[in-house]
């Protein structure tokens, strides 16, 4: 016969090791699973500190079959309507609060201090050819936002010789790309207000990040973010149920653009345009390299940020919506 104590080795592990391999699993829905296993699992699960949560769709309570994406399209034309419509006056956007099913799986779990959330899909890149990525970081309101966006990535230019009719372009093509941004800064507000109620049930929680599968869109916040969150939030919670996402500040965007850019390689893209958005209260402690070089890791689109910084920039300024 099989010595007993080889059957139940597993059983001689100490919970410290355990909790090591919980940490390093992180996806939630394996994690859930394992609450089944055993008592000893079931005890020990909802001490993981380090989770991972891919979302599948968000339920919205206007319908069952409503996607993410459904859902952001429905907040970004209700506010850009509202935005036009109050040429762009401070509102408070009405609609009922989204359910999220990420706070309710979460509940599950009792020390999280770190947490990645993976949307189905992003929210932006509806024309073809077109590539947008930005990233967000909140506390109580946005602190920042850095949205990158290009067209057409080629081997070849054009006839037309890099840089040349730069002023035309950036005046012809200035409403599509302050579109962008405002189409980013709803799709990151929006977001930001489905981590609230996160942020308010685990106050451990040091480290959170949004992000969708194309990793088009990410918010960000810090320990110090969820702390101003919680903070903020307990002023707000009265009228919470007329919100669809989280008022964006008044905000001063300084955008750079080329219309052609050469990367490395040889690669060509058209329209490049960068926007750095910081609200317009508040000092600037981090520079605009800082913050873009920072918010797209490696690849086309950091390169893109890095070239696009050498250009000149134009200011904006928007009112709180």
């Amino acid at each position: 016969m099989i010595d007993d104590a080889k059957m139940n080795g597993f059983d001689e592990l100490p919970d410290s090791l355990i909790l090591l391999i919980f940490n390093s699993v992180a996806d939630v829905k394996s994690l859930i699973r394992c609450l089944a296993v055993s008592k000893r699992f079931n005890a020990l699960v909802p001490q993981t500190e380090s989770l991972t949560l891919t979302v599948d769709r968000v339920i919205s309570p206007d319908s069952d079959s409503d996607s993410l994406f459904v859902t952001f399209l429905k907040i970004f034309f209700k506010s850009l309507h509202d935005l036009l419509t109050t040429s762009i006056k401070p509102h408070n956007p009405t609609g009922t609060l989204v359910q999220n099913s990420p706070a309710q799986i979460l509940t599950k779990f009792d020390r999280v201090r770190s947490l990645r959330i993976e949307l189905p899909a992003g929210d932006l890149t509806s024309d073809k050819g077109l590539s947008v990525k930005w990233r967000a970081e909140f506390g109580r309101s946005l602190k920042s936002c850095v949205i990158i966006g290009f067209k057409s990535v080629s081997t070849a230019a054009t006839s037309e010789t890099p840089g040349e009719g730069g002023e035309m372009d950036i005046a012809g093509g200035l409403k599509t790309r302050v579109m962008w941004t405002i189409s980013a800064l709803i799709a990151a507000s929006a977001r930001h207000f489905m981590l609230e109620e996160v942020v308010r049930e685990h106050e451990e929680m040091e480290r959170l990040v949004l992000t969708d599968r194309e990793g088009e869109g990410t918010v960000v916040m810090d320990k110090q973010g969820m702390r101003e969150c919680r903070l903020g939030g307990e002023h707000v919670r009265e009228g919470e149920c007329e919100r669809s996402r989280t008022v964006v500040p008044s905000v001063k965007m300084r955008m750079r653009h080329e219309p052609k850019l050469m990367l490395k390689g040889g690669v060509w893209v058209e329209g490049a345009t960068l926007v750095v958005v910081r609200p317009s209260e508040g000092k600037d402690d981090v520079d605009d390299s800082e913050l873009a070089l920072a918010a797209f890791g490696d690849g086309i689109h950091r390169e893109a940020a890095q070239e696009l910084l050498k250009s000149r920039s134009y200011m904006l300024e928007m009112n709180s919506f």
